[in-house]
């Protein structure tokens, strides 16, 4: 056999046959120069302009000594590499040097040093976005648009507001050009709008939300120091929102169309089911406006995030559809579009630039979207050429130029996750496929399950860095929606093209690719479910390279457990049984929960969240927390399908807050709240929930009396309320409750001889009422307690006494800002021999005790 047959033999492919790869080793002559490029961009912004000149100047001086000292022969390539990589943090120093100096520039940075009030001309350069709900005591905090923008033209404002305008109008403010960070507070009507989006999957229901890129508007702001994104920002301009946007210039034609494109696929979308309304708009053009924390979360557990954002998977799939399988890139057999509707080659460069452009433009030129272009070309190219020395090059061509083009890309960690998921699958991922087909496995599986295991194998310590947490289902939830991303995102690119001009095209289309929107949404959502599905880790650099170590500790005991079937499948036991913990395996292991509990106390940070026992699955829960994920995963470790009543004792965040997360995937029977419905944006948020899942919604008064199996309940605060027009005297009359605590639902539980007494957040003027109300001598010794406002220092002598408890739980957040609990409140039930046990020290506890007999068991 002669030497050239001996390669087409060597080669294992078709090609081979004909057309042999001789290929030598991987060209890594660019992977340093990228490399020092972009060490350098994230280093300059935190140093001064004259550290970065001299950075500049230090590496053209090298470089000139090198070409001084330049020697003939194979011997002079180390320092063209050497020039090469100085040449690149010049460029870099300069680029992140110059993108530095436009934060310190003009007069915007010293008015926000200043907290100034000032009037400002911006254009926008992002799209609107709205903040996510966050608890901050017992509130929401306010809800927010945040834009990002360029002032380009500023004015201070004085006492006197014409003469601003006049300023304005006649150009007299200081011209400049500062990127800045507008925070507008919508008010009440923003919070509305974004409750109807979390529940409803509504439209866009706010003028701010409508805006596009490249408008101007005329703000009166406060300027004040960006407190993060320092490197991005030079000053944040609060403006408050409440009479909508002051537009002074139209956005362009480009942004226009794209604005119309978008709305338009919303559009189609509106008569889809919940999931894929708020789904498809995210895996075609990255608009995640409709998709509720919920399934944000469920994404994040299943690492499917990437599917949200504009990636350049979108795009290497639209230029697949256009060339066909990039194997076959190089054939004069081609497939696709493209071939097949008789257009050549040059016309097929042409039409690819062309989409490529449009995909730029559609999912707006900002640096997400600009990177996601330019790592999807990378990775169709590298795959395309069908040599393995273009992949890496072209990657590192890529990110030079990037990083080049925008500095903050440096400090992107959506920037480091693309490039580190397109370096592993140009490299890690064939090799593992290669492996996986020599023992047996069929090629696409083996070619997916080496894919999506390369990319979690590399990303997953960045991952943790963000979220300090590790997902376990993160490769099988990637490999199942693999097969539904392609359809989904075509078809919703089919049905964006098409709404401007056939909407009842584009809806036909949109309901078709509901159905892989759903697949993957369902998939997420099951994967998330799991009791499993994650383990915390340490979010630092120092937690990734332990994630690191462990990983490649992981890959090397791999390789070696391949070669043995029957321990492979003891460690896949092993895993499915770690992630899906079954009740009784868990029960057995870890002794939670205890059998025969009665009541638990969930440890939600600050804040209440119980759940009393009513039956095999079923439990009454009181209050559900400020975070959904944290009541959920109590309930999910409880076992609890069924809820017969959710109490809500009053209206603060930190009480209501987590209810999605008690709705979640479990029948509810009925909501039950106190009367006075303060704060009412926290009540309205109640309604809305229990609506949507049509749960009827009902009001406590004392003298209420409820059982579920063995389990019973009486309410004993708030006292009734007469209805309106009653004469004098058809009710006992009662102290008005004061404020939201005070009128707090107080609940006497009785539970396999147990009595517990659960006093929501009643202050002293409630706790004296309720210790001279009819219910009083009901409260005498009781076997626990649960102190009222997370045992705070307001709390009524006379009541505890009264009460006598034997245990008393406190459910607080670890650190929290309020001092909870007091140390006079914890010396007072300790006096009265109380057992003290509180969730921010102990964990989530349990009471369990048959007449009386009580313990306690902590998780």
């Amino acid at each position: 056999m002669s030497e050239r047959s001996a390669v087409h033999v060597a080669s294992g492919t078709r090609l081979g046959l004909a057309r042999p790869r001789q290929e030598g080793p991987t060209d890594l002559r660019l992977v340093p120069p990228a490399l020092a490029a972009w060490g350098t961009a994230a280093l300059v912004p935190a140093v001064s302009a004259g550290w970065a000149m001299g950075i500049v100047i230090a590496c053209l001086l090298a470089v000139a000594l090198l070409a001084l000292t330049r020697r003939r022969g194979s011997a002079s390539w180390p320092r063209v590499s050497a020039a090469a990589v100085l040449l690149c943090v010049a460029a870099a120093a300069a680029s992140a040097g110059l993108h530095a100096a436009d934060l310190r520039r003009g007069p915007v940075p010293g008015l926000a040093r200043g907290y100034a009030t000032v009037t400002a001309e911006v254009e926008l350069t992002s799209d609107p976005r709205l903040t996510r709900p966050r608890v901050q005591g017992d509130r929401l905090a306010p809800a927010a648009v945040l834009i990002d923008a360029e002032v380009r033209r500023v004015h201070r404002a004085g006492a006197a507001s014409t003469a601003t305008a006049t300023a304005m109008a006649t150009g007299t403010a200081t011209v400049t050009r500062t990127p800045v960070l507008l925070i507008v507070d919508v008010g009440s009507a923003g919070r509305g709008d974004r409750a109807v989006w979390t529940v409803a999957g509504g439209s866009v229901p706010s003028a701010w939300l409508r805006l596009l890129p490249s408008t101007r508007l005329r703000v009166d702001a406060r300027a004040a120091p960006a407190m993060a994104g320092g490197d991005r920002v030079a000053a944040v301009l609060r403006v408050r929102g409440e009479a909508g946007p002051e537009v002074v210039g139209e956005p362009s034609g480009a942004q226009r169309l794209a604005g119309r494109l978008r709305a338009g696929l919303r559009e189609a979308t509106d008569g889809l089911p919940a999931d894929a309304r708020a789904l498809l708009p995210g895996l075609v053009v990255g608009d995640t406006s409709r998709i509720t924390p919920e399934l944000e979360e469920a994404f994040k557990e299943t690492d499917l995030t990437h599917t949200l954002a504009v990636s350049g998977a979108n795009f290497t799939i639209l230029l697949a559809l256009l060339l066909g399988p990039p194997g076959l890139a190089q054939q004069a057999e081609r497939r696709g579009l493209a071939p097949r509707l008789g257009i050549s080659l040059r016309g097929t460069a042409v039409l690819g630039g062309a989409l490529s452009l449009g995909f730029v433009v559609v999912c707006r030129p900002d640096p997400s979207v600009v990177r996601a272009a330019a790592c999807g070309a990378v990775a169709l190219l590298a795959h395309a050429t069908g040599r393995r020395r273009s992949m890496i090059p072209a990657l590192a061509t890529a990110v030079l130029l990037l990083v080049l083009y925008d500095p903050r890309l440096a400090r992107s960690y959506g920037f480091l996750l693309s490039v580190v998921a397109t370096g592993a699958l140009l490299t890690l991922a064939p090799r593992w496929s290669a492996g996986l087909r020599r023992r047996g496995v069929p090629p696409r599986l083996a070619e997916v399950l080496g894919a999506a295991a390369a990319a979690q194998a590399l990303c997953a310590p960045v991952v943790a860095v963000l979220s300090a947490r590790v997902s376990l289902v993160a490769v099988p939830c990637n490999l199942l929606v693999e097969a539904a991303v392609a359809p989904a995102t075509v078809l919703g690119f089919a049905a964006l093209a098409t709404a401007p001009w056939a909407m009842p095209v584009a809806e036909a289309l949109a309901w078709c690719a509901q159905w892989p929107a759903e697949w993957i949404a369902g998939v997420a959502r099951t994967g998330a479910a799991l009791p499993g599905a994650g383990v915390d880790w340490p979010g630092s650099w120092t937690g990734a390279a332990l994630l690191g170590a462990v990983t490649l500790l992981v890959v090397l005991l791999g390789r070696r457990l391949l070669r043995h079937p029957w321990w492979c499948g003891v460690c896949g036991v092993l895993l499915l049984l770690a992630v899906v913990q079954p009740p009784p395996l868990t029960r057995t292991i870890t002794g939670w929960p205890p059998p025969g509990w009665r009541l638990v106390m969930c440890d939600v940070g600050q804040g209440d969240a119980l759940v009393l026992a009513a039956g095999d699955g079923a439990g009454v829960v009181v209050d559900a927390g400020p975070d959904p994920q944290r009541v959920d995963h109590c309930l999910r470790s409880l076992g609890i399908t069924r809820i017969p009543l959710v109490v809500l004792t009053h209206f603060h965040a930190d009480h209501v807050a987590g209810l999605p997360g008690v709705l979640r995937g479990r029948a509810v029977g009925a909501i039950e709240t106190t009367g006075l419905e303060e704060p009412p944006d926290q009540a309205a948020f109640v309604r809305r929930l229990a609506a949507a899942r049509r749960v009827p919604v009902t009001r406590a008064a004392a003298g209420e009396e409820r059982r579920a199996g063995e389990l019973s309940w009486q309410v004993v605060w708030p006292p009734p309320v007469p209805p309106p027009g009653a004469p004098p005297g058809v009710l006992p009359t009662h102290p008005v409750p004061q404020g939201p605590n005070d009128a707090s639902v107080a609940l006497l539980v009785r539970s396999g001889g147990l009595r517990l007494l659960l006093l929501g957040d009643l202050e002293p003027p409630a706790q004296r009422a309720l210790a001279r109300s009819p219910a009083a001598e009901a409260l005498r010794d009781v076997d626990v307690l649960k102190v009222a406002h997370h045992g705070s220092a307001y709390q009524d002598p006379g009541l505890i006494s009264r009460a006598a408890p034997r245990l008393a739980l406190i459910s607080c957040g670890e650190d929290n800002p309020y001092g909870h609990p007091a140390p006079g409140t914890l010396a007072a039930l300790r006096a009265g021999g109380a057992a003290v046990l509180r969730t921010d020290r102990d964990g989530a506890l349990a009471v369990m005790g048959e007449g009386g007999g009580l313990r306690v068991a902590r998780d």
